[in-house]
C-alpha cells in the first residue's frame, strides 16, 4: 500500500461495481485532492473536473482585467470553491484584502477551511454568508466605503452539480431541490407542485428559451415530480412523442433547460443579478474594475445592458466591446468552460 506523505493510512475506499467509481460518494480520491494530487491531475488531464471541486475559468483574462495590486481591496461576489479568490489574493498581499460572498452554507465552510489552510489570515480574507444582492449594504456595515475590483462568477458551481444530494443534476436520482442556499426558500419540487400550467410554461420559456414550454409544462403538472429522475423521465416521455430526427437533434437538451429554468426561478437569480448590477457603481471606487462571468443568455443580456447603459451615462469610462470567451485550449482542458462569457467595465 502506498501511504500518503504524512504517513497516515488512507481511508478504506467504498466498494463499487466495475473497474472505475461511478457515484459521487465512491470518488474518494477526488474529495481529498491534496492527499491524492497525482490522481486528481490525471482526471484534469482528461478534460474532467474532479468531483466536489471547481476549476476557475478565464483566470488569465480576469487577472489582466482586474490587475490586482498589493494593498488593494477586492470583492469576490460569488466565492464558490475559492479558485479565483486564491489567485487574486496572491496579488493583493501583503496588506491587501478580499471580501468573499457565498450564500451556500455547505460549500462556504469547506472553502474557508481550504483557504485558511493556505495561510490566508482573517485580516486578509473576510467571508460573508449572504447573497450578492446584499453586497452594498454588507460593505457599508463593515465600514468599507468602496473596493478596487469586483469579480462575479455567475450560475451554478461544479461542486453543486456533482453532489447528487443537492438535486442540480438529472444524471443521478435525488430530491429535486436546486437551492443554492439549502437553508432558505423552498425546494424546486414544491414550486412545481403549486405552479399552474400557464405559469410554469411562462417560466420555462422566459428562463430557458424552451420552445416546447407548453407541452412540457402540461406533462410536469400532471406528473408532479419530486425527484430529479422523475422530472427527467416526464420530459423524456414528451420528447418520445416527437419525430426521431427531433429526438436525435435535441438529446437531453430539454431536460437541461428545464433544470436551468427551475434553478433560476427557485433562487431568484435574475432579480438578485439586477440588484447587484444596480449597486455596482456604489460598490466600486473611482477607476474600479469589474469582471463578470456568465453562462446563460439571460445573465449576459443583463450584464451587457447594464454596462452599456451606465457607460452612456459616463458612470463607466470603458466597457468590454465584445464578450471574451475561454480559449480553445481552456475549453479542451475544461469542457464546462465552453458556455462562459466574460464582460468587464471600468468606473470613471
Amino acid at each position: 500500500m502506498n501511504l500518503p506523505d504524512d504517513g497516515t493510512k488512507p481511508k478504506r475506499r467504498k466498494r463499487y461495481k466495475g473497474t472505475h467509481p461511478r457515484t459521487f460518494a465512491e470518488k474518494y480520491k477526488e474529495h481529498d485532492p491534496e492527499r491524492y494530487q497525482a490522481a486528481v491531475e490525471k482526471i484534469k488531464a482528461r478534460g474532467k473536473t474532479p468531483a466536489g471541486t471547481h476549476r476557475p475559468i478565464c483566470v488569465k483574462e480576469i487577472l489582466e482585467i482586474l490587475n490586482p495590486k498589493p494593498g488593494e481591496i477586492a470583492l469576490d461576489a460569488t466565492l464558490g470553491y475559492g479558485g479565483h479568490a486564491a489567485v487574486v489574493l496572491q496579488n493583493l498581499l501583503p496588506h491587501g484584502r478580499l471580501i468573499g460572498i457565498e450564500q451556500d452554507a455547505i460549500e462556504r465552510s469547506k472553502t474557508e477551511e481550504r483557504l485558511r489552510a493556505q495561510g490566508i489570515s482573517e485580516s486578509s480574507l473576510l467571508i460573508a454568508p449572504i447573497n450578492f444582492r446584499e453586497a452594498r449594504n454588507f460593505l457599508k456595515s463593515q465600514g468599507i466605503r468602496g473596493v478596487d475590483m469586483v469579480l462575479a462568477d455567475l450560475g451554478v458551481s461544479s461542486m453543486q452539480l456533482d453532489d447528487p444530494t443537492r438535486g442540480f443534476s438529472y444524471k443521478i436520482d435525488a430530491p429535486l431541490d436546486l437551492r443554492m442556499n439549502s437553508q432558505a426558500g423552498e425546494p424546486a419540487w414544491t414550486l412545481l407542485h403549486r405552479l399552474s400550467e400557464s405559469d410554469l410554461a411562462t417560466l420555462l420559456f422566459e428562463y430557458a428559451d424552451e420552445r416546447r414550454a407548453r407541452v412540457i409544462a402540461s406533462a410536469l403538472v400532471k406528473a408532479k415530480p419530486k425527484t430529479t429522475r422523475q422530472l427527467a423521465d416526464a420530459i423524456r416521455a414528451v420528447m418520445a412523442r416527437l419525430p426521431q430526427r427531433v429526438q436525435r437533434e435535441e438529446g437531453d437538451a430539454p431536460i437541461r433547460r428545464v433544470f436551468q429554468a427551475l434553478r433560476i426561478a427557485i433562487n431568484d437569480e435574475f432579480t438578485a443579478l439586477d440588484q447587484f448590477l444596480e449597486d455596482l457603481p456604489h460598490i466600486l471606487k473611482p477607476h474600479g474594475r469589474v469582471a463578470i462571468l456568465s453562462f446563460h443568455s439571460g445573465e449576459d443580456r443583463r450584464v451587457k445592458k447594464s454596462f452599456r447603459s451606465l457607460a452612456r451615462e459616463n458612470v463607466y469610462r470603458e466597457i468590454a466591446p465584445e464578450i471574451i470567451r475561454p480559449s480553445m485550449e481552456e475549453q479542451r482542458a475544461n469542457p464546462r468552460s465552453k458556455s462562459a462569457k466574460l464582460r468587464w467595465a471600468i468606473k470613471g
